[in-house]
C-alpha cells in the first residue's frame, strides 16, 4: 500500500511539474526563453495609458526644443551588431544612461510630465537591475557609448535630443523586453 502511495505521489508530482513548465511556455509566447531570465518586463508596465501618453507628451514637447534633425539616437545602429535575445540587456543600458545622464540634470525642465515618466522609467530600469549576458558585451558597450558621446558631443541639446527620443525609448524596451 506504501508503494502504491509513494507511485502516485510521484506521478502527481511529475505531472504538476511538466504543468507548471507548459503554463510557463505559454506565458512566454511558446519561446524558449529560459524561466529565471532577468531581461524581461511585463507587457502591463507598457499597457498603462496615462504612463505612456505622458512618457509620449514629455517627448513632444522636447521635440519642439530638439534643433538637430539630422541626428538619431534610438534607431537602427543602435542595435548594429547585437543578436536580438541581447537587445533586452542593450535598452537596459541606455535607460539607466538616460536616466542618469539625461533626465537627472534636465529634471526641472518639462514639467509636470518629466518627474511622472522619471518615476515611471525608474521603475523599470530597478526590475531589469538583474538583466545581464552571458556573452561578452563589447559591442553592446561601444554601441552604447556612441550613444554618450553623441549626446556629450551635443552637450545641452544632446541632452534635449534624448528626452525629445523617450518615446521610441518606450517603444524599444517594449519590443526588447517584452
Amino acid at each position: 500500500m506504501a508503494a502504491l502511495q509513494k507511485s502516485v505521489n510521484s506521478s502527481l508530482l511529475g505531472a504538476l511539474a511538466a504543468s507548471c513548465l507548459l503554463i510557463a511556455l505559454w506565458v512566454q509566447g511558446g519561446e524558449a526563453v529560459p524561466i529565471g531570465s532577468h531581461c524581461r518586463l511585463a507587457n502591463s508596465d507598457f499597457e498603462q495609458p496615462y504612463i505612456t501618453n505622458r512618457t509620449f507628451m514629455l517627448a513632444g514637447e522636447a521635440s519642439l526644443a530638439d534643433n538637430n534633425t539630422d541626428v538619431r539616437l534610438i534607431g537602427d545602429t543602435l542595435f548594429h551588431g547585437v543578436n536580438k535575445e541581447d537587445h533586452c540587456y542593450l535598452m537596459k543600458e541606455v535607460l539607466n544612461f538616460t536616466l542618469e545622464e539625461v533626465l537627472l540634470p534636465q529634471s526641472h525642465r518639462f514639467q509636470p510630465y518629466m518627474q511622472e515618466v522619471e518615476s515611471f522609467l525608474t521603475k523599470l530600469s530597478n526590475r531589469l537591475s538583474q538583466c545581464h549576458i552571458d556573452s561578452d558585451d563589447q559591442h553592446i558597450q561601444r554601441n552604447v557609448q556612441n550613444l554618450k558621446d553623441t549626446v556629450k558631443k551635443l552637450g545641452e541639446d544632446g541632452e534635449i535630443k534624448a528626452i525629445g527620443e523617450l518615446n521610441l525609448l518606450f517603444i524599444a524596451l517594449r519590443d526588447a523586453c517584452i
